[in-house]
């Protein structure tokens, strides 16, 4: 389905405050994930969309936990102590090594999903809205990080937003492109929120 921004808005309105999405019905056995898929070039807009959402959800009853990807990097970052010493090397490292670095000290499994379980336990909420992907690539791949979101993030239904596309083809499965160009492995347990009928 297609649709212009208004009609994106509207959508994700109704979908987020069904009572068939919020009682995960239809998914059969599937992990609750959703992925909201726009264009790079529409991410300010959408950062307003996301925000707009949130707050028309809250008027109709509905809890969301806006989790910003970016955001929680930087607090492990800073939790670790690490966060002056990787903005001071930044300038002078090679960036494959840069990546090395924060691959390895924000591994999903052992620092991000944790530090996201902690958020998930202290929040009452209905919905989990995963933000920050384009920010965090390429030391956070997204379909990494909902690999390691399965285990913890199943309760509520979770919608990622990812600037880009997420395809579904009986040639080539199911593949998450990231700012239309990137290819970002494949991803079959989500659904697109798009198309989810309400």
């Amino acid at each position: 389905m297609m649709f212009d921004r208004k009609g994106r808005a509207e959508h994700l309105f109704k979908v987020v405050t069904s009572q068939r999405f919020l009682t995960k019905q239809g998914l059969g056995n599937e992990v609750p994930f959703f992925i909201c898929p726009y264009a790079a070039a529409d991410g300010m807009a959408m950062d307003e969309d996301r925000a707009d959402l949130i707050t028309r959800s809250a008027h109709a009853g509905v809890r969301v936990l806006d989790l910003n990807l970016y955001d929680i990097t930087l607090q492990i970052l800073a939790e670790r102590g690490i966060l002056e010493q990787v903005l001071e090397i930044e300038q002078d490292t090679e960036k494959a090594e840069l990546k090395e670095l924060l691959q390895g000290v924000l591994d999903p499994q052992a620092h991000l999903v944790p530090m996201v379980a902690e958020m998930i336990k202290a929040t009452p909420h209905d919905i989990i809205f995963l933000s920050g992907v384009g920010e965090v690539y390429p030391y956070l791949r997204s379909h990494n990080v909902l690999n390691n979101l399965q285990s913890t993030a199943k309760e509520a239904p979770t919608v990622m937003f990812f600037p880009g596309s997420y395809t579904h083809a009986l040639a080539t499965g199911a593949s998450l492109d990231l700012f239309g160009l990137l290819h970002d492995d494949k991803y079959y347990r989500a659904f697109n929120i798009m198309n989810y009928e309400v």
